[in-house]
This record gives structure tokens, sequence and C-alpha cells, in this order.
């Protein structure tokens, strides 16, 4: 990942105490009750400044030395009690008792990807649902966005980890857009936050299988792949990356501004189409066609020159593989017309890129602690 966007694990939710608003009828339904609380209450303090100390943090966590691995546990310690929950609560059925209930718990979050508005100066704005899909939809939007850090955290130290990681991701987004979202859909409300809609966690899917790909290109760059493999794996890169756009455009309608998330996916997708020409550029040159080189070099540098990354730090990256292009065409066109003499060709004739997709979704797999709940009925 040559940029990165870490925007999709700062949620924020008000404490949800289950035992107030659900009437447990048996003190074994109130103790599990008690504890769904007490670990949603270790989500809620993920984003929240903590006077845990790391030794604290560590002993809690079982002997976890990585704050984003404390994180996850919570996460995945949380959500088997949440299914048994929604399972007891389905057993239940449509009662107007139950939907009072759920009511009462006041399920609310913030969004990581809608932008901050100054009239809520006392915090982030709240989404209000009530539906415990809402809930479980969140919380795993939370842990896709968790695992992603951890991808970014170890990246440095071991690729094939890393990549592992992010197709692990993109499985609990596929599962969001295809298994619990579709149940939320009808209850939407006219304001609702991006995480909530079908085609946010699909075009996620994508980017964190675009992001899973790209970790792989680089593993095969340090294994000292040819610029032929290696082009058609960052564009590869670039149709996950194309999906994810085009499956975007339906949200702007939903969301009015995704607009960080946006420019995130069209600067990767950007980034790795400039080192896709540049690897072909380099095939091409190998086989003796250095005027085709010349020529999908400058197709691609001009093309460059349409977008302007908006975050700082991804303007340096894009100029620096700019310039590093703009080099490489610079040395092509002297050795050209010093040695080869190629004519250049015209755009229409330039050779079109093919991209390879190596990598696809680890299926996600819902836990459910299977402990029985009796309510007041």
């Amino acid at each position: 990942m040559m940029i990165t966007f870490q925007g999709f694990s700062k949620q924020k939710s008000p404490q949800v105490l289950f035992e107030n608003a659900l009437p447990a009828s048996d003190p074994g339904t109130l103790e599990q009750l008690k504890e769904l609380s007490s670990r949603r209450r270790a989500i809620e303090s993920i984003n929240q400044n903590s006077f845990v100390t790391e030794a604290i943090a560590r002993e809690m966590s079982g002997g976890l030395t990585s704050r984003c691995e404390q994180n996850i546990q919570k996460v995945e310690q949380y959500l088997p009690l949440l299914g048994n929950l929604i399972h007891h609560v389905n057993i239940v059925g449509d009662s107007l008792k139950m939907a009072r209930w759920i009511s009462d718990l006041k399920i609310r979050w913030s969004s990581s990807l809608a932008p901050s508005s100054f009239f809520h100066l006392s915090g982030p704005k709240l989404y209000q649902m009530d539906n415990l899909h809402f809930e479980l939809g969140m919380t795993l939007f939370v842990l896709g966005a968790l695992l992603r850090d951890q991808a970014l955290e170890v990246l440095s130290t071991d690729l094939v980890q890393s990549a592992t990681i992010l197709r692990k991701a993109a499985g609990i987004y596929q599962h969001l857009a295809q298994v619990v979202l579709p149940c939320l859909q009808p209850e939407l409300a006219p304001e609702r936050p991006p995480e909530a809609l079908i085609s946010v966690s699909a075009a996620t899917t994508l980017v964190c299988l675009a992001e899973a790909q790209a970790v792989t290109v680089k593993k095969a760059e340090q294994k000292g792949n040819t610029g032929g493999l290696l082009a058609k794996l960052h564009y590869g890169v670039c149709e996950f990356l194309n999906e994810a756009i085009h499956t975007l455009n339906s949200v702007t309608k939903q969301c009015k501004d995704i607009s960080s998330l946006t420019d995130y996916i069209t600067t990767c997708k950007m980034l790795h189409e400039l080192l896709c020409y540049k690897y072909l550029a380099e095939s091409l040159k190998t086989e003796g066609k250095i005027g085709f080189a010349i020529g999908v070099l400058c197709q691609v540098i001009q093309s460059s020159e349409k977008h302007t990354p908006r975050e700082e730090s991804w303007r340096l990256v894009y100029k620096q593989v700019i310039d590093d292009l703009t080099a490489l065409l610079r040395k092509y066109e002297h050795e050209n017309e010093f040695v080869w003499h190629e004519k250049i060709p015209m755009q229409d004739e330039l050779p079109v890129p093919q991209g390879v997709k190596i990598v696809s979704s680890i299926l996600y797999q819902p836990q459910r602690w299977e402990r029985t709940l009796v309510f007041k009925m």
C-alpha cells in the first residue's frame, strides 16, 4: 500500500445497557445481558482516551502486545454474544413489546466516513436505528476496519500475513453487504451513516481486495519478477478499484459527501496505473520496442495530470511516482534519439494493459454462543 486511509475505524457509540432495556425472566438471562453490556463497553472504549497502561492492557488481553490486536479481540468477544441475542429476538418474532425494548436500547453510532458538522460541537453526529442488525452491521464494519489497521501494522515485517489479513477484512465486508445489511434496508431512516449502506460495504470489499493484491505485488517485486507480470498485477489492482468507484456512484445520492473515501480510491487507482505503465514500458523496451515504451509513458504521464490528490502525504507520493516515470521517459527518449531512431506510435496504436486478479476474500463465518435467553413477555 503506497498511501493509506485510516478513516474506517473512527466510529463512536454511546453506552448501551442491555439489562436495563430487556426484562430478563431468570437470573441466567440477566447475567448474560450484563455480560453483553460489559463486552460492548470494551468496544465503546476503542476510540476514547484510555487511562489503562500498556502493561494492564496486555494482561487483560491475555498477553497481546499490539493495541490493534487488543481492539480486535474486544470486538470478537462481543460478536458471539450479540449474535445469540439476535437469534433469540428473532425467535420471539414480531412483537410490539420487543420492538419497544429494542427502541429503549437507543443504539446510536457515529460515522467515520460522513463529514463532521460545525453544528455538532459537543461531539460527532450520532445516527440511531432501533434494530439489532444496525448494531451488528456497525460492529462488523469496525472489525473490518481494525483488521485493515492490523494489516498496515505488520506490512513492513510480513507481506504474506498483511495480505491474508486484508482478505479476511474483505470477507467481513462481503458478509455485511450480502447477509447483514439487506435485513436492514427496509427500515433505513432518511438520515443514515454510510456504513449502513450495502454499496459502501460492497465497495469496501473491493478496496480491501485491491490492497491485498497491492501487497502481493510488492512481494512479487521483491522476488524479482519481470515487468510484464508486474504490469498485469498492478492493473489488476486498478480493476478492483474501478469496480469500487462504480459501486460507490450509487451512494452519492444517499450520502452527500464521502469524498475522502472516493479520493483515496481514485488516487490509489491512478498510482497503480502509473506503475502498471512503468512496468509495461520496461517490458516493451526489453522486447526491443522502445518507440512503444516511449508512447505508453507519454500517455500515462499526460493522463496523470488530470488528478490531484487531496491529502498532502498522498500528493507527495503521487508526485514522486510521476517524477520517476518522467525520468524514465527522458532516458528512453535520449536512447532512442541517439541509438534506435524508432517512430513513436499514435495513441490508438499503443498496447492496452491487461489486468490479472490473484486474490479473493476469505469467507467470514460468524460465531454464536448458544446460551438460552428468556424475556418477560
